[in-house]
């Protein structure tokens, strides 16, 4: 276990749903340093080697990212520039200072063709320019030598941000009706959830961690569609009208995965637990939505 305090802790993206969540957690195994688009510009090169000889961090953990997905099909340079080529420049840095990095990658690097969940070996395949800029980013760290555990999760909601839990809250505030794509089969994950795991993952210490970097899976157990999860958290609004639809009637500039399911058998055998439930975790979600002091 880790003394606490021991580590000084550089968390990027420190403003967003993993993020903020992780900069209130980490401060239990040492001083976190935490940063933003406006503090630190991890496209930057320049600016990270700044900021590594400045903070001299221990561990770092990568929560930026390039997550509107839409978008990125016409800002391919910009979302390559956050998820590709700034993660291996940060490997590159966390191996120069001896630092251990954690970095979340996406089940968009498949392309869901798959109709059992997805092993860290399974072969990848993006369909979008977001899933393709992600998987380069994980191969540009494995490629620089660091050590750094990458955890795969998916569907990201939380109470801040921008994430379908929010977006279908606040559309059910508007509407008496509702259509959500319901032959898109995923593993919804809160934010927080991701951040306790990646805790009692880093409490082991740095030095236990060293045989452990590497690629991982890691989410809450279950499955569900955008249908089923919107019908989850509604289920005490009755007054909206939930109307299952294909992906083919909701087109978007970004082609998803028909199945994004992850296997997590890998991340329980190694670190010896696993996250609860998308239902179990979504209920807590709901019923204690602020970010924790």
């Amino acid at each position: 276990m880790t003394e606490r305090g021991s580590e000084t802790i550089l968390v990027t993206g420190a403003d967003g749903q993993v993020g903020s969540e992780l900069v209130a957690l980490l401060g239990s195994i040492g001083t976190v340093v935490a940063t933003n688009r406006q503090t630190l510009d991890i496209a930057d090169a320049d600016a990270v080697a700044l900021a590594f000889g400045s903070v001299r961090p221990t561990i770092v953990v990568n929560a930026a990212a390039y997550t509107a997905v839409d978008r990125a099909e016409t800002e391919r340079e910009l979302a390559y520039a956050i998820n590709a080529i700034a993660p291996g420049v940060i490997a590159e840095a966390a191996k120069r200072a001896g630092a251990l990095l954690v970095h979340y990658s996406t089940d968009y690097v498949f392309d869901g063709r798959s109709t059992v969940p997805y092993t860290e070996d399974s072969p990848t395949g993006p369909l979008s320019v977001y899933g393709a800029s992600k998987l380069e980013g994980e191969q540009r760290i494995a490629a620089s030598g660091a050590q750094a555990i990458v955890f795969r999760t998916s569907w990201v909601y939380g109470m801040r941000g921008s994430n379908f839990l929010l977006t279908i809250l606040r559309l059910a505030a508007q509407r008496d009706e509702l259509r959500i794509v319901d032959d898109q089969v995923g593993v919804p994950n809160w934010s927080r959830e991701l951040a306790r795991g990646t805790l009692r993952v880093l409490q082991r210490g740095r030095g236990a961690l060293a045989d452990c970097c590497g690629l991982y899976h890691l989410s809450c157990s279950g499955e569900a569609t955008w249908y089923r999860f919107a019908q989850a958290f509604l289920r005490d609004t009755p007054s909206v009208r939930l109307v299952p639809i294909p992906t083919a009637e909701y087109p978007t500039p970004a082609q998803r995965p028909g199945y994004g399911v992850l296997d997590t058998a890998k991340f329980r055998r190694v670190f010896g637990f696993a996250l609860p439930d998308w239902r179990a975790a979504l209920d807590e979600c709901l019923a204690h939505p602020a970010i924790p002091a």
